[in-house]
């Protein structure tokens, strides 16, 4: 008779606690080119530049112009990040400039429409902020107007480059969990200041599309060269938020033979966790924390488990992988791993989630061509 004892209610057979083993040394840290050291311009200084603008200076990259059509805040983030920049309120300025190789978009996203096509056909690289384009159309023929131009564009897909996320994605890469059959996230967390900044206000899909599309991002790289089939999506008001968007939200995801699932809730006013579980035929990792900034990984295996003790957090660290990923391309005069055709992948199943949420029936990824009105903002008209 085994000696294995079964919960008769249940079916279930205790499983002996695997034993600690060393965490896989695994390249998640931001990476820098080796000689390429470009002058890089910044269009568009709102409040997450400071991020952007805080990650380059501790990279050594060389920032040489801000722009914004506030030149308070140009000469704000000068003065707090690169002292000897110039700055201006017109973007053409900045492409009319033969010594800037690089510049990093970071306007609202119906705003930087113009200027990214301007950046390309002044044969400038670019780094698009996210979501990157409201047309999915548009973001092919902005992809196509690079290759014609001869540079690169990439988008600021930061999420990519969080310790954990980029652990995570590099244990999928070694092989370590085997074929992923499921990635879950949940995110409990407070999103009512933006109910303060009437752009964010707004929109109405702000947890789906201006929020989860790192979360979708993430699944597609967890996933990879694995198609997105379907996807449902449902919203809803919470009764306490102070926010005007539905902070609640979730969806499933289903690929060839897989599935993705999300669960966010925007209100959570006490009890903030941020946890994600991918589960392959060979391992399972796990991220748990209080923020997306906080995280604590553990990777399972049949040879034990491994507690990474990651260095970094998103918040610099991902605007610094996006930008270093792009400027380590350009060296290597490859593809970027965030290119614009890599990026419009999570946003296929993003511009999916939005609809379904809207009619109330699964969507197609890829069918979904454009995001409603609902989901587009402005700051204010931009200066050429």
């Amino acid at each position: 008779m085994s000696d294995q004892k079964t919960d008769e209610g249940y079916g279930f057979i205790p499983v002996k606690a695997a034993g600690e083993i060393a965490a896989p040394d695994l390249p998640y840290k931001p990476r820098n080119p080796s000689t390429y050291k470009p002058n890089i311009a910044l269009i568009g200084c709102g409040g997450i530049t400071e991020w952007h603008l805080r990650a380059y200076k501790a990279a050594g990259y060389n920032v040489t112009m801000l722009c914004d059509i506030s030149l308070a805040k140009a000469e704000k983030r000068r003065a707090e990040f690169f002292p000897g920049a110039q700055v201006c309120t017109q973007y053409r300025e900045v492409l009319a400039r033969d010594d800037i190789q690089v510049v990093d978009i970071a306007t609202h996203p119906i705003d930087r429409e113009p200027i990214i096509a301007d950046a390309l056909r002044a044969r400038k690289h670019v780094l698009s902020q996210k979501p990157f384009v409201l047309d999915l159309d548009l973001g092919h023929r902005f992809a196509d107007l690079a290759d014609e131009m001869g540079v690169k564009i990439a988008v600021n897909q930061n999420g990519r480059w969080a310790p954990h996320f980029s652990y995570i994605r590099h244990a999928v890469e070694a092989g370590l969990l085997g074929r992923v059959a499921t990635a879950n996230f949940e995110v409990h967390w407070d999103h009512n200041w933006t109910a303060k900044v009437p752009a964010f206000n707004k929109l109405h899909h702000l947890v789906l599309y201006d929020f989860a599309v790192h979360w979708f991002d993430a699944a597609q790289t967890f996933f990879a060269g694995r198609q997105a089939r379907k996807v449902f999506a449902s919203i809803a008001c919470s009764s306490t938020q102070k926010s005007t968007p539905p902070l609640l939200a979730h969806a499933v995801v289903d690929f060839d033979d897989g599935q993705a699932t999300f669960m966010f809730n925007a209100d959570t006013l006490l009890g903030k966790e941020d946890r994600t579980v991918v589960i392959g035929g060979k391992g399972t990792i796990r991220s748990v924390g209080p923020d997306l900034l906080d995280q604590s990984v553990v990777l399972f295996t049949e040879a034990g488990a491994a507690h990474p003790k990651l260095e970094g957090r998103w918040f610099p660290d991902g605007m610094h992988g996006t930008m270093g990923e792009l400027l380590c391309a350009i060296e290597e005069n490859r593809e970027p791993s965030n290119s614009a055709r890599n990026n419009l992948r999570g946003l296929e199943v993003c511009f999916a989630a939005v609809a379904s949420a809207d009619s109330g029936n699964p969507e197609t990824p890829g069918k979904v061509r454009r995001l409603p009105d609902s989901c587009i903002t402005r700051s204010q008209p931009v200066a050429g």
